[in-house]
């Protein structure tokens, strides 16, 4: 089916997250605006803010609120990005250690007008939360930085403690879904951040509901694995608005479940997978869970 004209389909029971309300909420928001961040939880219009914020955790979204790149799934602005905050790296530290924060995950827009799409400040992000809050783990969510190997190699001389790049959907649908990314770029700059700092976890994620075959799916998973990914997300895509690509189906909860178990038959450290799921959902949790740190 072609997602262009896939029916528009009512919203499951099963499908409900908390709203974005709540002490930890306000507390939360009025953070972010007195230090002049941006977090993808609200600029992609993340369904869990309500749950995280509460809970004191959020993915901050650096290099800007506006990408290079016009994927149909996707809330972000698109358009002419602005200037690169070199501050930026200093406010984000300063709201982890406010929150009191012992893992932050960091993610951004693309880049592609950048040589390096943005990697230097990757860097500097984590150096900054490492300096102002010793201890502290960092999760960066990078784009594909272009298949720029040395982009990669910046962020990863940084010494992240988790790499994420997500995968996002199925071969067969990147032309409608990633628009300006290529499956064979994405797996190569897993594998790639993988074979410079062996001991970091590389993770990556899907979005399921898009039109794709479940076994598409479990290829994709099979490539992931075969391209040393340890940790795996899967999550049912919502739509944020009418401007962007429509549902074909809602996954349920026990096809979800049957994915976790057959990635973790795959070789998977830990696979988070439900309706709710997203990259950064549970993030520290998501790595206990695994292990992975713990064998570092």
């Amino acid at each position: 089916m072609l997602l262009s004209i896939a029916p528009k389909l009512d919203r499951p029971a099963w499908l409900r997250a908390p709203a974005p309300v709540g002490e930890g909420y306000r507390e939360l928001k009025s953070l972010i605006e007195r230090l002049k961040l941006h977090t993808v939880c609200e600029s992609a219009a993340c369904p869990n803010t309500g749950e995280c914020w509460n809970r004191r955790t959020a993915t901050f979204m650096i290099l800007g609120n506006v990408c290079t790149r016009r994927c149909g799934f996707c809330a972000v602005q698109k358009g002419q990005p602005q200037e690169v905050d070199y501050d930026e790296p200093r406010r984000v530290a300063e709201a982890v250690e406010a929150m009191g924060l012992d893992y932050a995950v960091v993610t951004s827009v693309n880049r592609d007008d950048r040589k390096d799409g943005g990697a230097d400040l990757f860097a500097m992000t984590i150096r900054a939360i490492r300096q102002r809050i010793p201890g502290c783990r960092v999760e960066v969510l990078v784009p594909d930085f272009q298949g720029v190997h040395s982009a990669m190699d910046v962020v990863m001389d940084a010494g992240p403690d988790v790499l994420n790049h997500n995968t996002e959907t199925v071969p067969r649908l990147y032309r409608q879904v990633r628009l300006g990314a290529r499956y064979e770029r994405s797996l190569d700059m897993l594998s790639y951040a993988k074979r410079l700092r062996p001991e970091t976890p590389v993770k990556s994620g899907l979005m399921l509901g898009l039109g794709e075959t479940m076994d598409e799916v479990r290829a994709t998973m099979r490539d992931l694995r075969a391209h040393f990914v340890d940790i795996l997300t899967l999550g049912q895509y919502l739509r944020p608005s009418p401007k962007h690509l429509p549902i074909v189906r809602y996954v349920a909860p026990a096809e979800f479940l049957d994915l976790k178990r057959e990635g973790e038959t795959m070789g998977f450290q830990h696979v988070e997978s439900g309706p709710l799921v997203r990259s950064s959902y549970h993030a520290a949790e998501s790595v206990e869970h695994s292990g992975a740190l713990a064998r570092r």
